[in-house]
């Protein structure tokens, strides 16, 4: 063989090797069947394109075929109440959501959604689960749980009442028929309030049927955009919390069959789902005070207020009598807030 031409068709088969080594991997990698999963939200449509798409739909892009999440809003392939145990069986893959209207058996499910005065602002949620012990507690409860992993926690808005009459005193709570979380709900019923449990859609026609009084679910945020201000006239400034718990969970299973890589992925975008939501709500509960031409201010005068956040500590006294572990709960809530309150503004307003 010629010099010339053994050069020549040993540089053909090199580059043919050089194509098959580089297209390979994509090959490969296109030909396995996608993860797929599927998971509800205990928001509605209007509430999840803020709170939980954005993530979404970035995990899905950056997966870039190899996983694909499918995302349902509230009661949409069940009930919220039902959440927890369709997660456990696997029907579905994961769930956002507090643990308190899923329905959670973890011994902490009480201090999901909104706990009375646990927190005054969004930011004392991070804080409190990822520097005071909380995501510790978190995982060690479930861990406890067969089916589910309690993968992440953050903040929402603070919780409010918007309603079709005025509320200027705790007078006006008597009576008040109010869609609203399950411990948000018990705790206000010794000052009158009669909780109601409806599906999430179905709210803003109870109001306008007269079957509910008000909302005490959100900040002003959420209230006009998901239409509750349409329907309602006034918003109390005055809060129970100052921003709701929820949680991202998934399958213990489904989670399982995730490589390392796309978990770690979701994991990040959980995260920037936190942050969304912090200067989304932060943003929005000052400018639509200000400048929404829907919803009347009314405030309850701050000395007849200060006898609900005295009902709130006894309240937490009553949730540490449960269970060891929602003891160590409340003693770091006592602990936070102490260190807030000395540590003063703009941290606490005392």
């Amino acid at each position: 063989m010629k010099k010339r031409d053994f050069l020549k068709k040993t540089g053909l088969g090199a580059a043919a090797v050089a194509a098959t080594a580089v297209n390979a991997p994509y090959v490969q990698a296109q030909s396995k069947t996608p993860i797929k999963w599927r998971l509800q939200t205990y928001a509605g449509a209007a509430l999840a394109a803020h709170v939980v798409k954005p993530a979404i739909d970035s995990f899905n892009t950056i997966a870039n075929g190899e996983m694909m999440i499918e995302l349902y809003t509230a009661d949409q392939l069940v009930p919220t109440p039902e959440l927890f145990r369709t997660l456990q069986k696997g029907t579905i893959d994961a769930v956002q959501s507090d643990d308190d209207s899923m329905a959670s058996p973890a011994d902490v499910a009480v201090f999901g959604g909104y706990f009375p005065f646990a927190t005054r602002y969004s930011l004392d949620v991070p804080v409190l689960f990822y520097q005071y012990g909380l995501a510790d507690i978190w995982k060690e409860a479930y861990d406890e749980i067969e089916g589910v992993e309690w993968l992440s926690a953050g903040a929402w808005d603070p919780c409010h009442f918007n309603t079709v009459k005025p509320i200027r005193s705790l007078e006006d709570l008597k009576g008040l028929r109010l869609y609203t979380f399950p411990t948000a709900g018990k705790f206000l019923a010794q000052f009158g309030v009669v909780p109601v449990t409806l599906p999430y859609e179905d709210v803003e026609v109870a109001v306008q049927t007269g079957e509910l009084d008000g909302i005490a679910w959100s900040g002003i945020t959420e209230d006009y955009t998901v239409g509750w201000a349409d329907v309602t006239n006034y918003f109390l400034t005055n809060n129970v919390s100052g921003a709701w718990c929820g949680s991202f969970f998934a399958n213990t299973d489904s989670w399982a069959k995730v490589p390392a890589h796309l978990q770690e992925l979701f994991k990040v975008c959980m995260d920037s789902s936190h942050y969304y939501r912090q200067h989304w709500y932060w943003g929005g509960e000052a400018d639509l005070r200000v400048n929404g031409d829907k919803l009347q201010l009314t405030t309850i005068p701050d000395e007849e207020w200060a006898t609900v956040e005295v009902a709130a500590k006894k309240f937490w006294d009553e949730v540490a009598q449960t269970s060891p572990r929602a003891a160590r709960v409340v003693e770091i809530f006592k602990q936070y807030s102490a260190v807030m309150e000395k540590a003063g503004r703009p941290y606490r307003y005392t």
